[in-house]
């Protein structure tokens, strides 16, 4: 049976301490059959359901204000491998990080993933958490069935062949569908990726994107405001053998300076913010050339201790090298000083309805705050930049985009919103952020 908070209006808080709720409940389901029941329990009481996985989201998406709060620690086990279709099928609340580890174990891998782990694999492909790859997108793309339970308490297992309409929209749902007890996800053999980090001038980077993003499979860069570098991590797959970091090493610089020691400088950037410029050219100088050669996920991923905001837009991939022209000379004519470096991703075009690379092959600018750093207009005028290049705001990340702005940079939004009226029109999955995504 599910298990109820005794403790009344439990405060829950993402990972970054930007969004809290008080729900009335919190309840812990073991199978899709007891979650049906907890949904139907609260729609009776007009309650809201909301599923919240690590809350690694900035945004208020998976706040389930004063409705039920659903954890999904008891639904972590992993149900099926098949070999022969290149499967595996997992329960939502398993962390990414198992999930890796469990894949590696049984000679097995995802295709591409992002740059943290730390997410529920429900919650990484609600909210369209992506890498950077030429030809491999986020991990909703790579999503082959998945099984929900609806405002109704029906339980549906969908796919291509089997409800599809209903794949189409909940591969990437945003939690305001149903939500999801397990997903069979596409995996392939276990592979090594040779990684070489290299600076290089900003210039030189926009110069030669095209080049850069063609000749690798998985191009990335950070740009550090009030200098001319950037960081770019170009990932390959490699017949081996396997050259890892030597473990110091590995601890050294992926840990103790990326973490301990980049906390404090920021902290000391938002005590001090004229250090700031300073400290950006002596981080940027801190990245060195490098190359090794691991387990694709060990390569993929990274410890991120530092806790910050962001705000991450998806723009044509045409359009990448000019709209960063455009966020240098906006940052060099303010008084902003920007501690967190501009982070730089890319993605094929894909056909999920509510993709951010959706019909379109796709840039990522992600700008960040340290924590209590306040924003002075940051946010807010890079989020002007991006939306004058049509850019859609990650779902998971800060933006204001309403429904309005919404529908007219995704030509199947309409497709989604009626799937939803159809689906949940008591909005028992809904909640504020929702309502000004998807309109009311």
């Amino acid at each position: 049976m599910p298990q109820a908070s005794t403790a009344p209006r439990t405060r829950w808080t993402n990972w970054a301490g930007n969004q809290s709720a008080r729900p009335a409940k919190v309840v812990t389901p073991g199978t899709a059959e007891e979650l049906a029941k907890e949904i139907l329990r609260a729609a009776e009481q007009g309650r809201t359901v909301k599923a919240v996985g690590s809350g690694h989201s900035f945004t208020s998406i998976a706040s389930a204000g004063d409705g039920v709060l659903v954890r999904p620690y008891a639904m972590t086990a992993v149900r099926e491998i098949d070999r022969a279709a290149g499967t595996v099928t997992v329960e939502a609340g398993l962390p990414l990080a198992r999930l890796n580890r469990l894949l590696a174990a049984a000679g097995l891998s995802l295709t591409n993933m992002g740059d943290i782990e730390v997410q529920t694999v429900a919650g990484a492909t609600s909210t369209g958490t992506h890498g950077t790859g030429r030809d491999s997108g986020s991990l909703a793309a790579q999503i082959r069935a998945l099984e929900i339970v609806l405002a109704d308490g029906s339980v549906h297992r969908c796919s291509p062949t089997e409800n599809p309409r209903l794949f189409q929209g909940a591969r990437l749902g945003l939690g305001a569908l149903g939500v999801i007890t397990a997903l069979t996800l596409a995996v392939e053999p276990a592979f090594l990726l040779t990684a070489h980090e290299q600076p290089m001038r900003f210039d030189e980077v926009l110069d030669r994107l095209d080049d850069l993003t063609a000749v690798n499979e998985h191009f990335e860069f950070y740009w550090f405001p009030h200098t001319d570098r950037c960081s770019t991590k170009r990932n390959n797959r490699s017949q081996g053998p396997a050259a890892p970091l030597p473990r110091f090493r590995e601890w050294l610089e992926d840990d103790f300076l990326s973490n301990t020691v980049w906390e404090g400088a920021c902290r000391v950037g938002r005590r001090f913010p004229r250090s700031v410029p300073a400290i950006a050219s002596l981080a940027s100088r801190a990245w060195s050339d490098r190359s090794y050669t691991d387990t694709a996920y060990r390569v993929f991923t990274s410890p991120r201790k530092v806790r910050f905001v962001e705000m991450e837009y998806a723009v044509p991939r045409e359009a990448a090298a000019g709209v960063l022209r455009e966020l240098r000379a906006l940052i060099e004519r303010s008084d902003w000083r920007i501690s967190f470096p501009v982070e730089v991703r890319f993605a094929p075009a894909d056909d999920l309805w509510l993709s951010t690379a959706g019909g379109r092959d796709t840039a990522y600018i992600a700008v960040h705050l340290y924590r209590g750093t306040a924003d002075q207009g940051y946010f807010t005028e890079v989020e002007r930049l991006m939306t004058a290049h049509r850019g859609r705001p990650h779902w998971g990340k800060l933006h204001t985009r309403d429904a309005g702005y919404l529908r007219e940079v995704y030509p199947h939004f309409a497709e989604f919103t009626a799937l939803r009226d159809e689906l949940d029109p008591r909005r028992v999955f809904g909640n504020d952020y929702l309502r000004r995504v998807l309109g009311a």
